[in-house]
């Protein structure tokens, strides 16, 4: 067995409570490395098509990585995947934290969760064993109760809780998985899968050591890091993200009331530089990280925010800010805040409220359809209300907790054109009228519109980070914003490949290390004799494999779109003469499954699947050519 892995993988059955041990091989593990590239194989072996999300044959995937509880920054994160119930095809999130690097230390690699309780149960794993505990006392609980509780119980206050509140309970189509109360597992709804097998939460207690091929090569790749911190983290570290929105309104890219307009007054009170002045009371890391990114915030009287559950990030900011045109700092705060304690995630909720805020002005939705809320765009206090609706599906929450695919079929009347979600998942906070390949991006990417799959393309207008990375992979020159060439799209198809990668070893894309470093880390944390090709090849694998389950799933290139918005400007500000070309769209699409060897129709070619060592995958594609 390399270095970096325990052999281990724990297998749960919640309907007869079996519990097992599998001990996969060293080629498994080189293969498919971990995280996303655990989940994809997972899925596509074992989840049959067609299956309902939420019944007992869909399963839940913990998954770390090889880098994971590694001693070196940015290494403190696991994925955790599903078939998602909010887009009925592959699902996946990473979250950080320490609760992967626990997972490390008690000797397991991953946690597979299949059937279903019939009562609410909790998982408890430490060193090597696991356990199915009694909930019923748990289920109802926000998340900060629930940890508490569950810590006291073991008597263990270093225990490391992935619980759900009550949107997971209530199958919130978008709830999300929380970690140490702070950090979220947030995409694609793996909450809302959690919930349905009545599992309430994961506690995770290791005393163990993650095992390293080289500890001092990762050493001095530490020392290196904190010696050039000014220099290349110097906002992250000492605001996290957030900072720069009069530049996201200069540049177009920060999303304002529903993607329509691009001006927003209201930009500097979001600012991660006035939650430094105003409410922060300080800043908190990963496992093992010196970076520190992630804020913790303090407020009273009337909102009273209690800082265990961190401070908004950028994604929330803009999502439950801008994006529902409310410029209330404290109000955004709370909505974050409840949606840690519900287990929301937090951009799905902004982009579901900003609908539900479109539809009143357009008189789609009445103050009867709104439980006599005001629901205008920059009512601040409405939007907090909201939140607590959709956590507990209550009046128009009912509605909004589907999803903003499904709240548009359900409400009718041309809403459809304000539901902004690629493939059901609603879009995140990044414009690609501004970020063409980003666009592109949101199109193919397996779980829908996802910027944690994806370039953004404002690192490759100029000579950076990205840009010195993909030198190494011959991309040598700038690329502009606009640019939807077969220069810029090889580009990011490499780009993403490492991507996929990262969420599969598991490390941190926040942190500078480029391609080499991290070809570096992968070394010396597990022993391989590797390269960038070889893993960037193990990231278009699992790109292949994701892309796969959803084929199996019925999705067709008809799914790799946009909503219609983004071809159209903004009705304001920098993008109010540009947009999204349709059929610049298209041909980018059109090369992109070219180039990533599948066919007109993006189905992958079987000298593909061959070529990336996973020929077994044809029988799931093999009808589509016959």
């Amino acid at each position: 067995m390399p270095f970096g892995y325990n052999g281990r993988v724990l297998r749960v059955n919640l309907s007869d409570e079996r519990i097992t041990i599998e001990k996969p091989d060293e080629k498994f593990y080189r293969m498919y490395l971990g995280g996303e590239g655990f989940v994809a194989y997972y899925l596509l072996r074992e989840v049959k098509p067609g299956i309902d999300p939420f019944g007992p044959e869909n399963k839940l995937i913990f998954a770390a990585g090889p880098l994971t509880g590694a001693p070196i920054p940015g290494c403190g994160r696991n994925s955790v995947g599903a078939k998602s119930p909010l887009t009925g095809g592959f699902g996946e999130s990473e979250v950080g934290g320490s609760w992967g690097a626990e997972l490390k230390r008690a000797g397991l690699d991953a946690v597979i969760i299949e059937g279903k309780s019939s009562e609410p149960v909790y998982l408890w794993v430490h060193d090597g064993e696991a356990e199915i505990r009694d909930a019923k006392h748990l289920w109802g609980k926000e998340t900060g109760e629930t940890q508490s509780i569950i810590r006291e119980e073991l008597g263990d206050k270093l225990v490391r809780v992935a619980s759900i509140g009550p949107g997971g309970e209530n199958l919130v189509r978008f709830a999300c998985i929380i970690v140490d109360l702070r950090d979220a597992a947030g995409r694609t709804g793996m909450g809302a899968v959690m919930g349905s097998k009545k599992l309430k939460a994961v506690a995770v207690r290791g005393r163990g050591k993650v095992e390293v091929h080289n500890p001092e090569r990762l050493r001095d790749l530490t020392r290196w890091l904190n010696q050039n911190m000014d220099k290349l983290a110097y906002n992250l570290h000492n605001y996290g993200t957030g900072v720069g929105m009069d530049a996201g309104v200069a540049s177009g890219n920060l999303p304002v009331r529903n993607f329509r307009d691009g001006l927003f007054a209201g930009h500097e009170n979001l600012d991660a530089r006035t939650i430094k002045r105003t409410i922060s009371i300080g800043m908190e890391g990963c496992y093992a990280c010196s970076i520190r990114c992630k804020k913790i915030v303090k407020i009273g009287e009337p909102w009273n925010v209690d800082p265990s559950y961190g401070g908004p990030e950028y994604e929330a900011l803009a999502a439950l800010g801008s994006n529902c045109g409310v410029d209330d700092l404290q109000a955004v705060t709370k909505a974050n805040e409840l949606c840690n304690r519900y287990s929301l995630d937090a951009i799905s909720t902004g982009v579901a409220i900003a609908f539900a805020m479109e539809c009143y002005e357009n008189n789609i939705l009445t103050r009867k359809d709104t439980d006599g809320l005001d629901l205008r765009f920059g009512n601040a206090e409405a939007m907090v209300k909201v939140v607590e609706k959709i956590a507990y599906r209550k009046g128009v929450g009912k509605i909004l907790a589907e999803g903003v695919r499904r709240a548009s079929e359900i409400i009718g009347g041309g809403s459809e054109r304000s539901a902004m979600h690629v493939k059901g998942l609603e879009v995140p906070m990044h414009e690609p009228r501004l970020k063409r390949a980003l666009g592109l991006g949101y199109a193919v990417s397996p779980t829908g519109a996802d910027h944690a799959h994806n370039m953004h393309d404002t690192g490759l207008v100029s000579a950076g980070p990205m840009l010195s990375s993909l030198s190494s992979l011959g991309i040598l020159e700038p690329i502009p914003l606009e640019d939807l060439s077969p220069g810029k799209i090889r580009a990011f198809i490499y780009y993403v490949n490492w991507r996929v990668l990262d969420n599969s070893l598991l490390i941190c894309v926040f942190l500078p290390w480029d391609f080499n470093q991290k070809t570096d880390i992968v070394t010396a944390v597990t022993g391989w004799n590797t390269s960038m090709w070889d893993l960037m090849k193990t990231g278009e694998r699992i790109t292949t494999m994701a892309r796969i389950f959803n084929l199996r799933e019925g999705f067709t290139k008809v799914d790799d779109w946009l909503p219609e918005r983004f071809f159209s400007p903004k009705q304001d500000g920098v993008l109010s003469k540009t947009s999204l070309d349709a059929e610049n769209l298209r041909n980018a699409l059109e090369l992109y499954y070219e180039m990533m060897g599948w066919d007109k129709r993006g189905v992958p070619i079987r000298a593909k699947l061959e070529e990336l060592g996973i020929g077994w995958t044809y029988e799931y594609v093999s009808n589509m050519f016959q």
